[in-house]
């Protein structure tokens, strides 16, 4: 079988079954703040199995993609991966062990074809019941095993649903090696693992919940989750030793070969780790850039970049080895329509590598994962532009590495530190095995046990920030109050008379709050809306019989559960207390005003820029709204202008905005934008932003359109690659006299105005970088654009009152301070250079002549000169050079306070001196590195106190160079 079948297999095995098929849920985890990536098939699931949200069906299938950081080190070996796809069943309190045991076996042995006798089961050690259910399904005692919970209990973190286990192994045959295989004594679990069992399944008996101090409670109903690793499955049925020998690799790693010219499995033991890194981390790295996750310094895009640069790395070192297009420093020609609007930095350098991987990733994976192939064209275009940065840094990192070494030198050490390989490793993504090689070249070992404690004490800060902030006795509480439902009746009113469900103090569940204390309440029917799809969470107040409570702001922790946080302000707020429930009217337009701006920029975006253009994350507040949006490099200003002029021709244009509920399934098939990362249920919320116009009747009977000119005339400059979107329901239902343009159409549960003219200007504030391919607009709209618009016409008058000059003539005048800057520049050069002639007439005459040993002399010339820029120290070092002929200078300035060196060695006297290298060792005395060629070199450093002391160093050092010829 192959992948593709495999995953078919599995889910119409479970269909036939009476499962509902449930597609992949996002990499990034929705609304759970305790794992930094979807790390396991029930993730998607847990507030089902919590009883915090109702499932679709209470019987559940899926493939779900997982990303799991513990291994990211240890790719390269046959075995680790840090992306797979988990296959799983899921019941929601309906089925429970009986029938979990059953379908596996029927599955594995008559759907997949495995051999009964090679499959050993384990189970928990008091697990009775399932023991008996396997010896009933056929499993002799021989290859069933109780373990303790080390082994045979799961849980789905420190905090939340957990449950005893049973696994199913592969027997795969006794191993020569083992001696308990030796003995006939070999069992799963034992250790060192031989490698003979593999575990493919295990089912997970949910009906416990593990609380932040390890206490554990029963969930309200017994569950059932499954999981089977795909590419476990897929290396037993295709009879393979290692995943990377499956279908699922063996078309990335043929890539790789064409790429790097190198062969896979010919005994090199060094290229095989390094293909099956760049195979692996490249797949991981395609699927999380497609979910949304951009390379960063942090979170998420730390771990992106992590694995990005691990692939970079070991794909440089395989194209060395092989000789491959970059080792030859081929270009890249424009092979696609992607290229051609690439950065233009990208054109014309060194050939990149990792984007061609891409395609090989792509094509094979797209068949299961259609948004793959959707978003390739930006996954690659990303991934070059990191291969590229990281090329840079590699550079830098070996600058200081040299640095480190040679102050290790200094101090007569022939190991590098633990801590220094540390640094290159986690400030300049520097591999430890690259910071081993150049270590080598210089003679010197690195401390890998100390670099190994560093890395590890950086896992642990890593894996407690991968919980993120989490308190585990709210969620107590919120779980407690699951079973309630707040009724939202925001979008057609912000008052509403209701009663208090629940009040939540400090103190947990309680049944009233009095005066001051912060407090948070559930109410039957609310008009607050919770925070959510960026949107900030409404603020007001509630009203009761017997005291006031100032909301300040609104969450929905639970599906169905809403709660308004802020403080008593007076009096007594009980659990059934009728009460009103006022939102601030003035806030909720401007969040209704910035929300549908939103997705008129989103729109307008999209057809500037491109369908490549995706929101990355927003923030939808009634002062200002910020939106981030997947693109590579800045935008042009006339590309921003025309964003904000075709947002503001929507707004003038008053178009009505139609929010409207649909099937998820019916809502994608009309062209309706889901955000990555975001957990949609059954129905949906559409809102639609679409024009609409009345078709007239011609005189021969077609039907023309009085706006045809118009829209034709709206939509000439839109994107080619942005389809036009199909009609609606709401469109397709009407009249046949009637045609529709849908600007925008997104699956958005917010709050909106009713018509775009509602807006009334909108103003972009701001636009930059948040991380790699991610870009930010900052905007304004109403009463505040109209202001941000006052406060430049202001700001322009008074620099036109500064420069004497009215404002339409303030660039002229602008132009002409620049011009007269830049002659003023020019004249300073020159004085410069006049002065630096003459300081060049003074030092010849100290420059000293230095035996060479053979015969023949030279000339040494180490000095400090007044120098204001580097450029001077550069025309002094020419005319040094044509009038000392055979030399060694060595010129030293402060210059912005900071010391800066440069040498010059003549090209006969580089087999002795070597200027880069020098000025390395000059420069670590001032604090500072640098480098250069064996003829010139620039450095630079932090003491300019330590200035003269550094080229003291440099004339005794190149003397003692110098003389030992």
């Amino acid at each position: 079988m192959e992948s593709n079948q495999i995953r078919d297999t599995f889910l119409r095995f479970y269909e036939e079954r009476g499962h509902t098929r449930v597609p992949s849920a996002s990499l990034v985890p929705h609304g759970d703040p305790t794992l930094l990536f979807t790390s396991a098939g029930m993730v998607p699931f847990k507030p089902y199995f919590m009883g915090l949200a109702a499932p679709p069906a209470t019987r559940l299938t899926t493939v779900q993609k997982c990303f799991r950081t513990t291994d990211i080190a240890e790719v390269g070996d046959y075995s680790h991966l840090t992306f797979f796809e988990m296959l799983g069943n899921f019941s929601i309190g309906d089925y429970f062990k009986q029938e979990a045991i059953a379908w596996a076996w029927e599955l594995l042995t008559r759907g997949f074809g495995l051999d009964p006798a090679k499959l050993w089961v384990s189970i928990f050690l008091t697990d009775d019941e399932a023991h008996e259910i396997w010896r009933a399904t056929g499993v002799p005692e021989e290859r069933l095993h109780r373990y303790p919970e080390e082994y045979n209990y799961w849980f789905s973190g420190d905090i939340g649903p957990c449950g005893p286990n049973s696994e199913i192994f592969v027997d795969r045959g006794p191993r020569e090696e083992c001696a308990f295989c030796r003995a006939g004594a070999c069992k799963p679990n034992l250790e060192p693992d031989c490698g003979r069992f593999l575990e493919v399944w295990n089912l997970v008996f949910m009906t416990l919940f593990q609380a932040e101090d390890g206490s554990r409670t029963e969930l309200p109903k017994k569950n059932i989750d499954t999981g089977s690793g795909l590419e476990r499955v897929t290396c037993i049925l295709q009879g393979k030793d290692t995943v990377y020998e499956t279908d699922i690799f063996a078309p990335i790693i043929e890539r790789i070969e064409q790429l790097t010219g190198v062969r896979y499995g010919a005994e090199d033991h060094a290229v095989d780790v390094a293909v099956r890194v760049v195979a692996e981390h490249t797949r991981a790295a395609a699927f999380l850039i497609t979910d949304g996750v951009m390379p960063s310094n942090e979170g998420r895009g730390y771990v992106l970049r992590r694995i990005l640069r691990r692939a970079v790395y070991f794909l440089t070192q395989l194209a060395g080895e092989g000789g491959g297009a970059a080792a030859r420093g081929e270009t890249r020609p424009p092979d696609d329509a992607a290229s051609a609007d690439a950065a233009p930095e990208r054109r014309g350098r060194a050939t990149t590598m990792l984007d061609r991987v891409a395609d090989a990733v792509i094509a094979k994976m797209s068949y299961a994962y259609p948004d793959l192939a959707e978003r390739g064209p930006f996954v690659k275009r990303l991934l070059a532009a990191e291969e590229a940065k990281f090329g840079e840094t590699l550079e830098r990192g070996r600058v200081v590495l040299v640095s480190v070494l040679t102050g290790a030198t200094a101090r007569g050490l022939t190991t590098l530190s633990g801590h220094d390989a540390f640094r290159l490793y986690d400030t300049f993504g520097y591999p430890i095995e690259l910071t081993q090689e150049i270590a080598r070249e210089y003679g010197y070992d690195v401390d890998i046990d100390g670099f190994g404690r560093e890395l590890e004490a950086q896992r642990e800060r890593g894996r407690a920030a991968a919980k993120f902030e989490y308190d585990g006795g709210r969620v107590a509480a919120y779980t407690e109050l699951a079973s309630l439902r707040s009724t939202f009746v925001g979008y057609t009113t912000s008052e509403q008379a209701s009663s208090v469900a629940a009040v939540l103090t400090r103190d947990g569940v309680r049944a009233q709050a009095g005066d001051g204390e912060p407090v948070e309440l559930v109410l039957a029917q609310t008009p607050f809306y919770p925070e959510g799809g960026g949107q900030a969470g409404d603020s007001g107040e509630i009203i009761g019989p017997s005291g006031r409570v100032v909301v300040e702001d609104t969450q929905s922790p639970a599906e169905g559960l809403i709660v308004h946080r802020g403080y008593v302000a007076e009096g007594v707020i009980a659990v059934g207390d009728d009460v009103t429930a006022r939102v601030e009217p003035a806030r909720r337009r401007a969040s209704q005003r910035n929300h549908t701006a939103t997705h008129l920029l989103h729109a307008a975006l999209r057809e500037v820029l491109g369908a490549h253009v995706r929101q990355a994350g927003s923030l939808v507040a009634p002062d200002r709204l910020r939106f981030d949006f997947t693109h590579i490099e800045p935008m042009k200003p006339d590309e921003l202008a025309a964003v904000q002029r075709l947002v503001n021709e929507k707004v003038r244009a008053d178009i009505e905005v139609h929010p409207h509920e649909e099937s998820y399934e019916d809502a994608l098939a009309g062209g309706a934008m889901a955000l990555f990362g975001e957990k949609y249920s059954a129905k949906v919320r559409v809102v639609d932003i679409c024009e609409h116009t009345l078709l007239a009747m011609a005189d021969d009977g077609q039907q023309t359109t009085e706006r045809a000119g118009e829209l034709k005339e709206q939509t000439a400059h839109s994107n080619a690659d942005i389809p036009e979107l199909p009609p609606s329901p709401r469109q397709r239902g009407a009249a046949g006299g009637e045609v529709s343009h849908c600007f925008s159409r997104e699956l958005c549960g917010g709050t909106h105005v009713s018509r775009t003219g509602e807006i009334g200007t909108f103003i972009i504030e701001s636009e930059g970088s948040v991380g790699s391919g991610v870009r930010r607009i900052e905007a304004r709209t109403g009463a505040l654009a109209d202001a941000f618009v006052i406060e430049q016409q202001e700001r322009i008058a008074r620099l036109a009152r500064q420069l004497s000059a009215a404002p339409a003539e303030l660039e002229a005048r602008v132009e002409a301070l620049r011009a007269d800057l830049e002659a003023e520049r020019r004249r300073a050069q020159q004085f410069e250079r006049q002065a630096g002639r003459a300081e060049v007439d003074a030092l010849l005459d100290a420059a000293e002549r230095v035996p060479l040993g053979d015969g023949d002399v030279a000339a040494l010339l180490v000095a400090r000169v007044p120098a204001a820029s580097v450029d001077a120290m550069r025309e002094m070092v020419d005319l040094l050079r044509e009038k000392l002929g055979r030399a060694v200078v060595v010129l030293g300035a402060v210059v912005g306070e900071r010391p800066a060196f440069l040498a010059m060695v003549s090209p006969e006297l580089t087999s002795r001196v070597h200027a880069g290298n020098l000025l390395k060792q000059v420069a670590a005395v001032a604090g500072g590195s640098g480098g250069g060629r064996p003829e010139m070199a620039q450095a630079g450093g932090k003491d300019a106190a330590a200035l003269d002391a550094a080229l003291s160093q440099a004339r005794a050092a190149v003397r003692a160079a110098l003389g030992d010829g």
